[in-house]
């Protein structure tokens, strides 16, 4: 899969429900055959990805909250691998 634009506007995927599950205490995605349990920044990302807002504003959001810097190849490596697992979609 070639590289996430900064202007794409990831979203959670069909047929996938983002939450937090207390017993877990993690977020969660889930989905009709099963669930995926999160880590922090997994969990950190998908929260901000809800169509409206670009992977520019992701990274953007994630580096003033983190006090970080350069966050964007990690960010968009894994906004790559949650569309291959079609956690995410693009919306237009």
């Amino acid at each position: 899969m070639r590289a996430v634009d900064a202007a794409a506007r990831p979203a959670i995927g069909r047929g996938f429900r983002l939450q937090w599950e207390p017993a877990q205490e993690a977020h969660v995605l889930l989905y009709p055959e099963g669930m995926v349990k999160l880590n922090q920044s997994a969990a950190a990302i998908l929260t901000r990805c809800d169509g409206v807002r670009t992977v520019a504003d992701i990274v953007a959001d994630l580096e003033r909250t983190y006090t970080a810097a350069g966050l964007t190849p990690d960010v968009c490596a894994f906004i790559t691998l949650a569309l291959g697992r079609t956690w995410l979609e693009l919306l237009p």
